[in-house]
Formats: structure tokens, sequence, C-alpha cells
């Protein structure tokens, strides 16, 4: 099938309530734009290098969202486009993604990246590393980003039971988070869990983004974009 017949079958699966995001990374612009004529709008990259030059040649409409891990010294590159960064791990990043928001004249959307794959590999905040940041007197004092929520990788595993126990994990703790430092932020509003391998499984556990490569674009390709 075309990645104009993936997409839309993937939003008649999903339905009205779950948000897709295509993970387009290492895919050339050509398949991206496809991806736009069929109406997707939300495009996810992994490295700053490769977001930056596919945002320069492609539809300036387009709502970028970097999922990959990222460093403090790459914030200042997408900062002026970027829509949402889902992977902040740390006060530090989100001190310095204010901190380039602020000069340009931006408040940037983020997701805290919680850790909760049983995998040394993956990146995240630990649960009680999230509420110790939320609690923190320098996060109250961020004016230019703005939290709308939490995202989460699940371990890469045919375990179906793990996946969908890091899932109710993640969903419980954002209810948590929501009732108790967000309960009346209408924005704190987007739970980014489950991938093309396991977002039905995510979606059963509540969430309302999907991160979907493969199933729209298939099968990655390792090209010659550098590290973030």
């Amino acid at each position: 099938m075309s990645i104009a017949d993936n997409i839309k079958n993937l939003k008649i699966e999903t339905g009205a309530g779950v948000t897709l995001l295509a993970v387009s990374k290492t895919k050339p612009a050509a398949d991206l734009q496809q991806a736009y004529d069929a109406g997707q709008r939300l495009f996810g990259e992994n490295t700053v290098q490769e977001m930056v030059e596919k945002y320069e040649q492609l539809p300036k409409d387009i709502q970028w969202h970097l999922i990959g891990h990222l460093q403090t010294n790459k914030v200042k590159y997408i900062a002026a486009f970027v829509t949402m960064i889902q992977s902040v791990d740390s006060l530090k990043l989100l001190h310095e993604i204010n901190k380039h928001a602020e000069k340009a004249g931006r408040v940037i959307d983020c997701l805290l990246q919680i850790y909760i794959a049983d995998e040394e590999t993956k990146f995240g905040l630990g649960f009680d590393e999230a509420i110790e940041l939320l609690r923190s007197e320098e996060f109250a004092m961020f004016k230019n980003i703005r939290i709308r929520g939490l995202m989460g990788i699940a371990t890469n595993t045919d375990n179906q039971k793990q996946i969908k126990e890091e899932y109710y994990e993640l969903k419980t703790f954002f209810d948590g988070v929501k009732q108790s430092y967000f309960r009346k932020v209408d924005s704190f509003d987007t739970l980014s869990m489950g991938m093309s391998a396991d977002y039905k499984l995510a979606i059963e556990q509540g969430s309302n983004m999907i991160r979907v490569g493969s199933t729209i674009f298939g099968n990655r390709i390792i090209k010659h974009w550098k590290n973030n």
C-alpha cells in the first residue's frame, strides 16, 4: 500500500481521540511530501541535523516534533521552529530550551520523557526525578516552555504483558502528575506512548499520541544522517 493509504488506515483504526505522529527519521523528503499530500502534518525526527534539513525543504505548516535524545548544545538550531520537544529528560535541558525559546520570542511545548523500559540504553527521567523537577524552584521560573504531558518508550521485547504493564504504569503516573501539578491546566493533555510494534497496546492503556514510522513509510533504511 502507498504512504497515503497507510496513513488513512491508521487514522481509521485509531480513531479521533489519538494523534498520529509520523516518525520520518532517515526517510527522504519525498516520502514526507507524500504523507503531507495525504493530509499528515505532524512529523517526528530523532536528530537535530535531519530535522533542520527537512524543515528547509518541506512546507512550513508542518509541525515538527523532536523525539530523540537532545543535547543541550543543539537546542539553538531548532528553537525557532520546533513545535514540540518530546524527549525532555533533565532540568538542565529545560533550562536551555527556555533560554532559546525566549530568544526566539516563543513558548515551546515539551513532554517529559519518563524512563519505563527495562533497558539501560533508553533515556528518560525516573518517576521520582520527574516529581523533583516539577517541584523545583527553577522549573517554576521558566516562562517560555509549556509542559504538555509525558512521553515514554517501552522495552523492546515480544513480551506483551511487560509492555502493557509499562504503559499502564506511565498512564497511572500521568494521571497522578495531572492531578497534583496540572489540575487546572487544560494544556497538560498529551500522553505520547506507542510505536509501530506496540501502538495498539499503548492506546488500550490510555495513549493519545502514537509515534509511528515503519507502518507508514515501510522499514527503515540507514542513511547518511549524522548523530544528533
